[in-house]
């Protein structure tokens, strides 16, 4: 079934990338916030690769 957080903070991260508005970065980094408190070790690599992707916004 997966983590919705995660898939959350993957829709999230793709949404901000396509906006560039602070307001979906914002949402996008408290979702990856979220996602990563419930996250695996696999999932936590993934969400570091996305804050990334983030951070070079």
């Amino acid at each position: 079934m997966g983590n919705p957080l995660f898939q959350q903070a993957k829709k999230a991260v793709a949404k901000a990338k396509e906006e560039r508005t602070e307001r979906a970065i914002a949402f996008a980094k408290n979702t990856l916030s979220s996602a990563f408190a419930n996250a695996n070790d696999a999932e936590r690599r993934q969400l570091h690769d996305l804050q990334d992707e983030l951070d070079a916004l």
